[in-house]
């Protein structure tokens, strides 16, 4: 159970609407920039790369972050596991996450920095150290720290590709872009540029790979919209599907990130 619920909390960290109508001029995205190469742009090009734009400029920009946060697991082997999990960030330095399972015991405890993961598992009474490629791993996505802390605060991610087609879907648009390791398909509110659905499909013709990451309940905190309720869906050969539920949301407060280990924990 201990590496289903770290497991859970790792998917739940992570990630992460077709379109039709295909943008005559061929654009590039860089961290959320466009680029226009063909200076030939007609009117479904220019929406693109301004509602690109726009959705740039609404990413989310802080120096800390707290959370508390409710996690619903479920798999396709009906598996069943809710707990919840605190949640602190120092930008580009550290990501302070604490487990607490049934009757409110806190089963571990992680801290991630930009080259390292350690997890203190309370129940077994053990420390493991890996380095931040153990994500990788257990979550199957090209990850790294940053990518981590944007999906945490719901900044978008894996923006990196071609536009292939864009199309306006009355209340949203929809966009389709090609990075180096996903198909990217995005929904974006119309009105407020907020993003509703990002969905990856792996390009790799030899698997069958998916991760989608919903957003919803959209509310003001400070000068950004933060998107409360996340439903992210993984699937390969199993799915995985986890419900996220951010409360007590403070950015730029204080934090301290306490990770020690005692004395008669084993490494693992």
């Amino acid at each position: 159970m201990k590496n289903l619920l770290f497991l859970a909390l790792a998917v739940a960290l992570l990630a992460s609407c077709r379109s039709s109508r295909k943008i005559s001029s061929v654009m590039v995205i860089k961290d959320t920039t466009v680029a226009v190469v063909n200076p030939v742009e007609d009117d479904s090009a220019r929406v693109a790369r301004e509602t690109m734009s726009r959705l740039g400029e609404r990413r989310i920009d802080f120096n800390t972050f707290a959370a508390k946060v409710k996690v619903d697991y479920r798999d396709s082997k009906d598996r069943k596991y809710d707990f919840n999990a605190f949640i602190r960030i120092r930008k580009d330095s550290a990501i302070w996450v604490s487990v607490i399972a049934a009757l409110g015991i806190e089963a571990f405890r992680v801290i991630i920095k930009p080259d390292s993961v350690a997890i203190l598992d309370k129940l077994e009474k053990t420390i493991q150290y890996q380095s931040v490629d153990y994500l990788q791993q257990i979550t199957q996505l090209p990850f790294d720290f940053v990518t981590l802390q944007d999906l945490i605060v719901g900044n978008p991610v894996y923006m990196q590709g071609d536009i292939k087609s864009f199309q306006d879907k009355g209340s949203q648009y929809a966009v389709s872009m090609i990075g180096p390791f996903f198909k990217h398909f995005m929904t974006i509110d119309k009105a407020n540029t907020n993003l509703l659905l990002s969905k990856l499909d792996d390009i790799d013709p030899g698997r069958s790979r998916t991760a989608s990451l919903a957003y919803d309940d959209y509310q003001p905190n400070g000068t950004w919209q933060f998107a409360n309720q996340r439903r992210i869906t993984l699937a390969e050969k199993t799915k995985v599907d986890v419900d996220m539920e951010f409360k007590q949301v403070e950015f730029n407060k204080p934090q301290n990130y306490p990770f020690s280990v005692p004395r008669n924990y084993k490494l693992k």
